[in-house]
């Protein structure tokens, strides 16, 4: 399998900021060369502008928004915001007023305005009322992307930290599965491999084997929150058989996992309540009672069936016990394929019904 290429997010942050302003800072540079004549006054003047919206930007970005907006002290990012568009206007109009100043063509525009008008009286255009709200706007502008790129940001640090919550808690469900199925099942399989020791030796080993097996998967092999879809069948396979020691002849089992099928991962434990749930509130032992299960795997989709009968008498509190460990696993595909699965649960009278089908994204082995 290919492995992923991953860049950090800081690191690609701080390259498209630095793509954005070589762009910024080159196309005047070019465009003053071709078209200007090499005006570097004009060309002076365009980068202290571009210098006070970097400030702003920046200023706006890393602390005004975070500290200030984020924060719900949204009067103060107003009143410091304004504060900050205000001085940089005086600092940025200072700079080119004072050391910026080109007598030379201002001494071109008049004589290019005496032209026009003649010996009238011309009066100057209001360029420090156009500059003033220029900035003004542009700073507003500016500002906004500061916010946008700041909230957008702050929303993906929620979804990722949402989605390691979600993790963890998928984690402690998976741990709270692997020791709901541990104790009692182990405690009942002990004892039946221990009658069965000295009755029929083989199936006593094999038990063992089987035994052994299933403790290494949900010790080892399914410690990761992924297994192979190969070992999850080997563990169902084993667990059943497991559970068959202690089943009647009145009960009718009925058992169909695929064969042959191109391997994927998958997460573990996915159908082993369901397939407990069967034989916990399946089985009768004074009546004829049954156990279907099946599964298929088709392209991709994955399609699971299982069905049991219900007891006369019990069926309130099958509903009860079953219903608490079956509401963990509804949770649990919802966080593991949220829009990629159907479960469907009938529970009446008799019959126990359970249908589930994925439709799998992991990549085949």
């Amino acid at each position: 399998m290919l492995k992923k290429i991953s860049i950090s997010d800081k690191k690609l942050i701080f390259a498209l900021h630095a793509i954005a302003w070589v762009i910024v800072v080159s196309i005047p540079l070019y465009l003053t060369k071709v078209f200007d004549n090499g005006n570097q006054q004009r060309l002076y003047q365009f980068y202290v502008h571009t210098l006070s919206a970097v400030f702003i930007f920046y200023i706006g970005y890393l602390w005004l928004v975070p500290r200030f907006y984020l924060r719900d002290r949204k009067l103060w990012y107003v009143i410091i915001l304004s504060a900050l568009i205000l001085i940089t206007y005086f600092i940025t109009s200072y700079i080119i007023d004072e050391w910026l100043f080109d007598p030379v063509q201002d001494a071109k525009f008049q004589e290019a305005m005496r032209k026009v008008f003649g010996d009238a009286e011309v009066k100057r255009p209001p360029f420090k009322a156009f500059g003033f709200y220029y900035h003004i706007l542009a700073s507003i502008l500016i500002s906004g992307f500061a916010m946008g790129l700041g909230v957008m940001e702050r929303l993906n640090e929620n979804e990722k930290k949402q989605k390691e919550l979600e993790k963890e808690k998928l984690n402690s469900e998976l741990a709270f599965l692997k020791n709901q199925v541990s104790p009692h099942f182990f405690f009942n399989t002990l004892n039946n491999i221990y009658s069965l020791i000295g009755i029929d030796e083989p199936t006593a080993q094999d038990s063992v084997l089987k035994l052994s097996k299933l403790m290494r998967y949900l010790l080892y092999e399914s410690e990761n929150g992924e297994t192979l879809m190969s070992h999850e069948i080997d563990f169902m396979n084993n667990y059943i058989d497991l559970m068959k020691l202690r089943l009647s002849p009145k009960v009718e089992l009925q058992i169909g996992f695929p064969k042959d099928f191109p391997d994927f991962s998958i997460p573990p434990l996915l159908f082993v309540p369901f397939i407990e749930n069967s034989f916990k509130h399946g089985v009768s032992y004074r009546e004829h009672s049954f156990i279907h299960i099946r599964m298929k795997i088709e392209n991709d989709q994955i399609s699971f069936a299982s069905q049991n009968s219900v007891g006369k008498g019990n069926q309130e509190t099958d509903r009860q016990h079953s219903g608490i460990g079956l509401e963990n696993v509804r949770k649990r595909l919802n966080l593991l394929f949220p829009g990629k699965h159907e479960l469907t649960i009938e529970n009446n009278e008799t019959i126990f019904r359970v249908e589930l089908s994925i439709q799998k994204t992991s990549t085949n082995v």
